[in-house]
């Protein structure tokens, strides 16, 4: 494997849409819980920041021991700091770990060298646009329209190594049809219509409506996390995405 060479045989289909459930919350004891309830219906977890400040990497190992985890902490800082980063959550047993985009090409090249390298190598990701930001917020931020941000970000994402990008469904079709199958597509911001409607994110789409434009991973938190029967909520969105056909 070259130092840039995405594990491929970990990777889903693209369009697959293979759930990835958010567990954000400040409490391991509750986590766990969740853990145990999502038993078999939950392919991936998330552990993010709020999870991952509460609990730290014993959050991390005790996901990875139950299934597969995207640890989503967005490292972004000079190439050596992110490097080390990366390989700390590879020895953790994470399976997708996330770099931010603007980081730049090489901090990004030594993030994909690290994740390479780990005996189980971590699918590397970058993060282009957060999906709270709307037109007017990422004008404001980047200075220019936000599609075209994203696809800046992606090319720089695969210019230096990154197997995919995390990115929203609202730019998943177009990324699809530039960086082809082989481009990995982690979309967050999934909200099913029978969800209710409290959320921060504002480019936002269904299960479906992911798996449709090219996401071969989404994610999907309160609408499964906040439900009275989080098994069923997660079912029922593998089902919606399940119902696409091949």
């Amino acid at each position: 494997m070259s130092s840039t060479e995405a594990p491929r045989s970990r990777i889903a289909p693209a369009g697959s849409g293979e759930l990835v459930v958010a567990v954000d919350t400040p409490s391991l004891d509750a986590a766990l819980r969740l853990r145990d309830r999502l038993a078999g219906a939950a392919p991936w977890f998330k552990v993010g920041k709020e999870l991952f400040t509460a609990a730290g990497p014993r959050a991390v190992r005790e996901f990875a021991d139950a299934g597969r985890v995207f640890l989503d902490l967005k490292f972004h800082d000079i190439p050596a700091t992110v490097a080390g980063a990366v390989r700390a959550g590879a020895a953790l047993g994470a399976g997708i770990v996330d770099v931010h985009a603007s980081g730049g090409e090489p901090m990004i090249a030594a993030a994909a060298e690290a994740a390479a390298n780990a005996p189980e190598p971590p699918i590397l990701l970058a993060v282009t646009v957060l999906t709270h930001l709307d037109e007017q917020a990422a004008a404001n931020v980047y200075g220019r329209p936000l599609a075209a941000q994203v696809r800046r970000l992606a090319r720089i994402a695969r210019a230096g190594g990154a197997a995919g990008v995390v990115a929203s469904a609202l730019e998943a079709a177009a990324l699809r049809e530039e960086f082809g199958d082989g481009f990995v597509l982690l979309v967050p911001g999934i909200r099913p219509r029978w969800a209710a409607a409290a959320h921060d994110q504002r480019r936002v789409a269904t299960p479906a409506e992911a798996a449709r434009r090219g996401a071969n991973y989404i994610v999907v938190g309160r609408a499964i996390t906040g439900n009275s029967d989080p098994r069923t909520a997660a079912l029922r969105v593998r089902d919606e995405v399940a119902d696409l056909g091949p």
